[in-house]
């Protein structure tokens, strides 16, 4: 399906096409700085070159324009970690140790100071306060726990973990260094040393 467009009059002339993807990833990057709370339509409208009339027609208001860019991370997010966690060919700690370095090279992914997972920098703070954030947030860190319980639970059959060992713990132990190493990140801790901490958490986790 043809990707719609927003367009925009300025004076005489054709007016200016806008790519509503493309307008959602420059918010994105307004919220991952600043927090939910410290951006407003105007920086986000600047950013993605458009008017505030255009930007509301386009998403609505700022929370639902955030929610929009929560979703949107999480799926880019996503898709990364179930690449790492459903390749086949990969042992356990190797599938672990690429979910990890692909959420590094996310974390890391801005230009100065490291961004951290968006997800647990923005929405976090908002979630005690709002239902809908909180909603979004619980639902995204049960599937990320679901979808390493999964990975854990093929190791068991594939005899590549301890008898006894208990996926489903296993799975949050492993989704609880990720949210860690997304505050270490932004607390400045470099990526060698958030790697490091990364293999050395996997192999507790394989045992």
């Amino acid at each position: 399906m043809a990707q719609k467009k927003i367009t925009e009059g300025k004076g005489r002339g054709r007016p200016r096409a806008y790519d509503p993807q493309t307008a959602l990833q420059q918010a994105l990057g307004v919220f991952w700085s600043t927090g939910y709370s410290g951006a407003s339509l105007d920086s986000i409208a600047t950013a993605a070159g458009m008017n505030r009339p255009s930007l509301y027609a386009a998403f609505g208001d700022k929370h639902a324009l955030y929610i929009k860019a929560l979703e949107q991370y999480w799926e880019f997010a996503a898709a990364a970690m179930h690449e790492a966690l459903t390749d086949s060919s990969l042992t356990l700690s190797e599938a672990l140790m690429r979910f990890y370095e692909g959420q590094l090279s996310i974390y890391f992914s801005g230009e100065g100071q490291p961004r951290g997972c968006f997800a647990i920098g923005t929405a976090t703070t908002e979630a005690v306060e709002d239902p809908e954030i909180r909603d979004v947030l619980s639902d995204r860190l049960s599937r990320l726990d679901a979808d390493l319980e999964t990975r854990l639970q093929a190791a068991v059959r594939a005899g590549e973990l301890k008898e006894g060992a208990d996926p489903a713990a296993l799975a949050v132990l492993a989704s609880s260094l990720l949210h860690s190493i997304s505050i270490r990140a932004r607390a400045g801790k470099s990526r060698d040393e958030l790697t490091e901490l990364a293999r050395n958490a996997v192999g507790v986790i394989c045992g």
